[in-house]
């Protein structure tokens, strides 16, 4: 295919991208193939080439936050770590880096689900995935079942009422303050060591 040709269609990255920040800036109704090709600058019909309705364009969308958010949890969860402390630092990579974990797009899915029953569903299913990976990450340090599935829970509820309240905070603050939700989390504050390589990876120091 020539550059001109690929520039009249597009790609279907393209259309994903624009349809995510539809959906974020203003919900699921407003995300529609005529919208979509007027903010791209691309004709109605090259849509087509790629998905073959909104329907499926919607779906790649569903399928990109369950990829990113769920999958990069759980990762993070089953990284290495020598204690539950830092296994926890590891959870919060997630909290810190939209690389990782994007806390808006993981919003516009819970609010596009109050009026889905189907991507509700989706919603139920990443969760129990998440759930299941936080407990066994608990399990895997000596944790009881029940607590194990308590804290879990704990962290889930949680981090899904700070995003809905828009919680802003300054980095540092924030990052100073992890310590002490790591022992509430989990009975116990990292090391001096664990919370330095917590702090580097995320480029930032913190002074006594």
């Amino acid at each position: 295919m020539g550059d001109d040709a690929k520039q009249i269609k597009g790609s279907a990255d393209i259309w994903l991208q624009a349809a995510y920040g539809l959906l974020l800036d203003s919900g699921v109704d407003a995300v529609k193939v005529m919208p979509l090709a007027k903010r791209l600058g691309l004709s109605r019909t090259s849509f087509y080439w790629h998905f073959k309705d909104r329907e499926a364009l919607l779906e790649a969308v569903v399928n990109c936050w369950e990829n990113k958010n769920t999958g990069n949890l759980i990762a993070r969860v089953e990284a290495y770590a020598e204690s539950i402390s830092e296994a926890m630092l590891n959870l919060f990579d997630c909290w810190l880096d939209s690389e990782l974990f994007d806390a808006r797009f993981d919003l516009a899915i819970r609010n596009w689900a109050q009026n889905d029953a189907a991507v509700q569903e989706r919603i139920d299913a990443a969760d129990k995935r998440r759930k299941a990976a936080i407990k066994a990450m608990f399990l895997r340090f000596g944790f009881s079942d029940q607590q194990a599935e308590v804290r879990a829970m704990t962290i889930l509820y949680t981090q899904v009422g700070y995003i809905a309240m828009g919680v802003k905070e300054p980095l540092k603050p924030r990052i100073k303050r992890m310590p002490d939700y790591v022992e509430v989390y989990t009975g116990q504050k990292p090391t001096k060591n664990e919370f330095a390589r917590f702090c580097a990876r995320h480029g930032i120091t913190i002074n006594d």
